[in-house]
């Protein structure tokens, strides 16, 4: 997944805010997390505020297969 289609996707999870578009970021970020690695996941949890909505902390660590 692209950078930007990751981008794309949590603006979406993030406008509806929730415990089920929670874990659908939680979902797109681990993708990014195992392609781009953990700077490219922190960078979109500033930018996109997902602290504020989701309580999604930069230095979070996400499991591709959907564990903690």
């Amino acid at each position: 997944m692209t950078l930007d289609k990751a981008r794309q996707l949590l603006r979406a999870q993030a406008s509806f805010g929730g415990g089920y578009q929670r874990h659908g970021a939680r979902l797109v970020l681990a993708e990014v997390a195992a392609e781009h690695g953990q700077q490219a996941v922190d960078a979109l949890i500033r930018e996109l505020e997902l602290e504020r909505v989701f309580g999604i902390a930069p230095g979070t660590r996400f499991d591709p297969k959907g564990g903690r």
